[in-house]
């Protein structure tokens, strides 16, 4: 029976990060998420703007 208690763990722990991965790509999109995508854009312009350009920098 060592064997049991030596496969039970992983087996668990493949069990919750599956589930937790089809729990995040479940939850992807929806009705917000054209608010949120806008939110994050938004944070991004903000922060790109905020960042002084070098001298040498043509982009």
């Amino acid at each position: 029976m060592d064997y049991v208690s030596a496969l039970l763990p992983p087996i668990v722990m493949a069990a919750a990060f599956i589930a937790l991965i089809r729990t995040i790509v479940k939850t992807q999109g929806g009705a917000n998420k054209a608010k949120e995508d806008a939110a994050v854009d938004a944070a991004l312009a903000r922060t790109e703007g905020a960042q002084p350009v070098a001298a040498g920098d043509s982009s």
